[in-house]
């Protein structure tokens, strides 16, 4: 996974932003952003964490959620902030507004961007549950009015969905990595990747270092999505495809184990981040996979960013360190 050998795994996470990383340690969350040719700004976020309020939050199965909602909750915050530094210091162009964007700024004021945050977040749910729950199922009823044969196949809807899914997925990054601004953002996720491995081989993180090092780790956001959705497909294989004789209610059945899906899905790639042997390559390998959509090889300026970022949430006493040494 990495051109030097880890020595050591790290329970240090991050993402990549507008122009910059966000680091998450067990003590500090660092947001660190280009601002200028030679002007990082720094910033430590924090969000009150659910996990924190009861070992209740902190079982298997149930941590995961929690960890997504926590997870969203920190990323909406340091997404927000990196727009606003990379819009001062103009890393990102700002257009002008139009009759109704002065309308919504004239309207909402100083709480114009949390109101489109929260309209973007609750849209882009709204489209993910009809996409990956109720279209894939839709198409299929509709393809078997058509062709009524294909219904007499068994697992024939579990197996229909699954690749519609699967399709979906890859054409929706595919082509966000075709977009400007987030081929730069995919570049920022890779050297947010071989920062965190630089730092796990413990080596001295420099910017020569660092671009020695793989771009694809297992405990990335993307391959949990990518896990997430195959342990979905997985458990497809269990329901009905009619419910009761009602066809609808099978997207409503998997739409009410999404919880046990986020939860296993957790589960699988927080034992891909603590051991690496050949069981954990293997569950992480379609997750892996799909980092090479996802993360771009960074230029040095993004590195030195990432770098900040890391430095910034590193613990003096180790309590980062998950393992000393890899299972092999």
């Amino acid at each position: 996974m990495s051109d030097t050998n880890q020595r050591k795994i790290t329970s240090i996470g991050g993402s990549a932003l507008i122009e910059g990383i966000m680091m998450r340690g067990p003590k500090r969350t660092t947001i660190a952003v280009r601002t200028g040719e030679n002007e990082i700004h720094t910033e430590d976020i924090n969000t009150p964490s659910i996990s924190s309020k009861g070992k209740f939050f902190r079982l298997p199965l149930i941590r995961g959620v929690v960890g997504i909602i926590d997870s969203m909750r920190l990323s909406y915050k340091a997404l927000s902030v990196s727009a606003d530094k990379a819009l001062e210091a103009g890393t990102v162009e700002d257009e002008e507004p139009s009759k109704f964007e002065k309308w919504l700024t004239d309207k909402f004021g100083d709480k114009l961007m949390n109101v489109i945050m929260v309209f973007a977040t609750v849209l882009g749910v709204a489209l993910s549950l009809g996409l990956f729950f109720f279209l894939p199922s839709f198409l299929y009823d509709m393809l078997a009015l058509a062709f009524p044969s294909i219904t007499e196949i068994v697992l024939a809807k579990s197996i229909f969905e699954g690749v519609l899914k699967i399709a979906l997925f890859l054409s929706y990054i595919m082509l966000c990595s075709r977009m400007e601004e987030m081929k730069r953002v995919f570049m920022y996720h890779g050297a947010e990747h071989k920062t965190i491995f630089c730092y796990e081989a413990e080596l001295p993180l420099t910017v020569e270092n660092v671009k020695k090092q793989s771009r694809f780790h297992p405990r990335c956001g993307t391959s949990f999505l990518v896990i997430t959705l195959l342990v979905g497909i997985l458990i497809g294989l269990l329901i009905p495809a009619q419910p009761f004789g009602i066809s609808f209610l099978r997207p409503v059945f998997k739409l009410l184990l999404l919880p046990l899906m986020i939860g296993l899905g957790y589960e699988v790639i927080k034992l891909c981040g603590k051991y690496d042997n050949k069981f954990t390559r293997f569950l992480a390998a379609p997750g892996v996979w799909a980092q090479h959509i996802t993360t771009k090889e960074p230029d040095d300026k993004m590195i030195e960013v990432a770098i900040t970022a890391m430095t910034a949430v590193i613990p003096d006493d180790g309590s980062d360190i998950i393992q000393n040494c890899c299972d092999k």
